[in-house]
């Protein structure tokens, strides 16, 4: 049985916890590998190796730094193929989406390659007689990632690249469910340069996750997950005197107007609705149709799309739309659900629940479902489902639907689609959500935008990737200096202002 293990000082480092952690091929249901999970102090050790190395690292110009992420660019393009199945092989996801995942993290070090320039402090000269004030912007020094499963190249990229440019190491902590890409990223990081100590990968549990929120060490710490977890992490960091950026569930309501496209609307529904299995915090999950009209007309568009999904394992080919699940427990929990969206007298339209593919009986395949008539107390519209479920909530005005996703707790994206400019700006400017689609449906922001939820689905002051990361990964300091100039006074007692 192959084994996975750490990355400590640029090589593999071999746990010596006798802890392990299986790591499954959804596809099949069998445990591919053992992950090794580290003890405390093996996290310890990282976190003082990585100590010692950020300091000549900080010190390294940013123009230099920019050029290992260059590097690190090129090695991603040369090496995706081999990325992609190692992500699709432990993820579940088809080889396309893989490749997607890949390449919106990459988009985030090519934004990286410009941290000469975001870095760049402020400048006043003559504040006052012989008084010049300046900004700097410097690293704060070793910092955390803590990193989902669903994106196991996409959020760490996220992470490493604005951590790494600022000057800063880092200490990854990936999912235990995928951790071959992360570790791959690694070293890959290292071909391009990174010296050595700067990046840990050391995989772990909770136990881990504690180790690094109780660290002294650690200034900083990123999360993406659930929303209890989010919010753990928040509030013990915060405790501890760290940054945290904390990340969290969601529930993305589509508003489809009547006069929208809806043949567009449908399609983007399916694709966002079911793309990834559903296992994404920007999946569409709820479809809110206003009036009765238009909401029958979509549920007419919606089912042959649904029954026509190819739900396969990514060695299918590239035409299939999405694979397993991540485990039988996730499965089982969507299952769950589905059952007390039925209980609770919800309509489904499309059943999923038979679903069967023949050769993979014992992999975390879930069909598609799809639900008309969902209310808002039901269980399956307050709760994140994370799978290939997609509910229906009739409203009857503009007034109601966009009150439903103000109202839900989670606030992380939202869309809809109309024709009318009028209808569209009035939507982005009154939700309250930090993401929005106008006719689009997964409103992900390209890399030199800042990402991130509001309400319970985020947690800190600041987002991730885009400027916002750069200035999350730094602390400012602002000098005051004086070179007098001609006859030299004595010394003052009073604090004057500047004249």
């Amino acid at each position: 049985m192959k084994e996975i293990h750490h990355w400590i000082d640029g090589s593999e480092y071999k746990g010596a916890s006798g802890r392990f952690s299986d790591v499954f091929n959804p596809a099949t249901g069998e445990v591919q590998a053992k992950l090794s999970l580290a003890t405390k102090a093996e996290m310890d050790h990282a976190v003082e190796r990585a100590a010692e190395a950020q300091v000549a690292w900080g010190a390294t110009n940013p123009q230099r730094r920019a050029r290992v992420m260059m590097e690190f660019v090129r090695l991603i393009n040369r090496d995706m193929d081999t990325l992609a199945e190692a992500l699709s092989s432990e993820h579940g996801k088809t080889f396309p989406d893989a490749k997607g995942d890949i390449q919106r993290g990459l988009e985030v070090i090519e934004f990286c390659i410009g941290a000469p320039h975001l870095l760049k402090g402020e400048f006043t000269d003559s504040a006052g007689p012989g008084i010049d004030m300046y900004s700097m912007r410097q690293p704060l020094g070793v910092v955390a990632g803590i990193t989902p499963f669903n994106f196991p190249a996409m959020i760490p990229l996220w992470k490493m690249g604005p951590a790494l440019a600022a000057g800063n190491a880092m200490i990854l902590k990936p999912s235990e469910r995928d951790p071959s890409v992360p570790l791959m990223l690694a070293q890959l990081l290292q071909e391009a340069g990174l010296p050595d100590g700067v990046l840990q990968v050391v995989n772990g549990d909770k136990d881990s996750v504690d180790a690094i929120l109780d660290s002294p060490v650690i200034q900083a710490v990123g999360f993406v997950g659930s929303t209890p977890i989010a919010q753990y992490i928040y509030e013990r960091a915060a405790a501890t005197g760290k940054r945290a950026q904390c990340f969290g569930g969601a529930k993305n309501h589509m508003i489809i107007m009547p006069d929208a496209d809806l043949d567009q609307a449908a399609d983007a529904l399916v694709g966002a609705g079911y793309g990834a299995a559903g296992e994404r915090c920007m999946a569409i999950s709820v479809a809110v149709p206003v009036g009765d009209k238009t909401a029958d007309a979509l549920i007419e568009r919606l089912v042959p799309r649904i029954e026509k999904l190819k739900v396969g394992p990514w060695t299918a080919g590239n035409d299939v739309d999405y694979g397993p699940v991540v485990t039988r427990a996730a499965k089982e929990n969507i299952l769950r659900l589905v059952q007390s969206g039925i209980d609770q007298g919800a309509e489904l339209v499309v059943d999923g629940r038979d679903f069967n593919l023949q050769g993979y009986e014992n992999g975390f395949f879930v069909g598609p479902h799809l639900f008309d008539r969902v209310t808002p107390d039901m269980d399956i519209y307050r709760t994140e489902i994370f799978g290939p479920v997609l509910s229906t909530v009739r409203a009857k005005s503009y007034e109601e639907a966009i009150g439903l996703a103000m109202d839900h707790e989670y606030g992380n994206g939202t869309a809809i689609y109309t024709r009318d400019g009028d209808t569209a700006r009035d939507f982005a400017n009154r939700i309250n959500i930090g993401m929005v689609g106008i006719n689009v449906p997964i409103p992900v922001p390209l890399a030199y935008h800042t990402f991130g939820g509001w309400k319970k689905s985020g947690f800190g002051d600041l987002n991730q990737h885009g400027p916002d990361a750069f200035r999350f990964y730094t602390r400012t300091k602002t000098v005051t200096a004086r070179w007098p100039s001609g006859i030299k006074e004595g010394g003052e007692f009073n604090f004057r202002a500047m004249d």
